[in-house]
């Protein structure tokens, strides 16, 4: 074996979607911010992210943090999420792996019956309370980034569903978000081909045509998930879309921070309110409206998300010099109909 590159990664999945976390120490980006070493990752240099996220060694339906020194003295660890399209500022599934990771492994102390760690992401600091006994992170509670609405029941002609409203917002990364009802299907395991298919198309209408901008860091200026939601009570059923063509098995962390923006934004739901997010498969997260807040001139709220992660594996990623895929591919049979955008 012959291996020029060699990766210690720990496989977890939080509620049904999988993260898996790259814990070899000796990696690092050029940047003088965690947003730096993102903006590095998706224009300057892609290999490693391909490699890791693609066939034969990577798949559709998983996301892969890679995990960075920290870039400021408040922070514990640095991450950032790699997913097939491009690298993404933060993830709320993905951080409670990232944390469930840490501190099962050892590589950061455990103290039970409550660890705080503090995360350096591209969207900024992330506060977790990781809920511990006999050695196990049983929930984590992620301090998301503070979330707020750029457009709402913005009205967009799409391709495949003609004019439907949208509320754009941000909860660590942008979201279009739409209630389901409008593209005539439910959320349920049955349609997510139908799902994700629709998700991508308005997505891809989405990023022709509105323009985002996150007020106080400008480089975030993209969308990254079209987001589904069907709102019964105090729960929220949603379905987040990625491209190029998948369905979040997870009740999606950032975009139930999105989501409580748009509520908070219609006078839905006020301080202290508490609601539940539920995936396409029934898994759920806890949602919390701790307060309020400004982001640059827009009013903003203080979203709390909790949820629970496993570890189900620890292996060695390597890839061998004569390798003839080293940057990886992808086949439309699994990666939907929009892989030819990616590769």
């Amino acid at each position: 074996m012959r291996w020029k590159k060699t990766l210690q990664v720990v496989d977890v999945h939080c509620e049904g979607e999988i993260g898996k976390v790259i814990t070899s120490t000796t990696l690092d980006v050029p940047g003088a911010t965690m947003l730096d070493k993102l903006v590095h990752l998706n224009t300057v240099d892609d290999s490693l992210r391909r490699m890791v996220c693609f066939e034969p060694r990577g798949f559709a339906q998983m996301s892969v943090n890679l995990m960075l020194p920290p870039t400021r003295p408040d922070a514990d660890a640095g991450f950032i999420v790699l997913q097939p399209d491009r690298a993404h500022p933060m993830s709320g599934s993905n951080a409670i792996c990232v944390t469930t990771a840490l501190l099962e492994t050892g590589m950061l102390e455990m103290r039970e019956p409550e660890t705080v760690l503090r995360l350096d992401t591209a969207a900024g600091l992330v506060t977790v309370t990781a809920a511990c006994q006999d050695g196990k992170v049983t929930s984590a509670s992620i301090n998301t980034s503070p979330s707020f609405v750029q457009d709402l029941d913005l009205v967009v002609e799409t391709t495949g569903f003609g004019r439907i409203k949208v509320d754009v917002a941000y909860g660590g990364c942008f979201y279009g978000l739409i209630d389901v009802d409008q593209v005539g299907l439910t959320i349920e395991p049955k349609n997510a081909q139908a799902l994700m298919l629709a998700g991508v198309s308005i997505l891809n209408d989405l990023m022709a045509k509105v323009p985002v901008q996150h007020p106080e860091r400008p480089k975030i200026n993209q969308f990254s998930y079209a987001m589904f939601r069907d709102r019964r009570g105090d729960t929220v059923k949603t379905c987040t879309v990625l491209k190029p063509g998948r369905v979040d098995r997870s009740p999606c962390g950032t975009g139930s921070s999105a989501n409580l923006a748009a509520m908070h934004a219609r006078g839905q739901v006020r301080t202290g309110d508490v609601l539940t997010s539920e995936s396409i498969i029934g898994s759920r997260f806890r949602v919390e409206m701790l307060g309020e807040t400004t982001v640059g001139n827009r009013a903003a709220v203080l979203p709390r998300v909790t949820g629970r992660a496993w570890v189900y594996g620890i292996s060695q990623l390597g890839l061998d010099p004569s390798d003839p895929f080293p940057r990886g591919f992808a086949l439309s049979d699994t990666w939907g109909p929009g892989v030819e955008d990616i590769l």
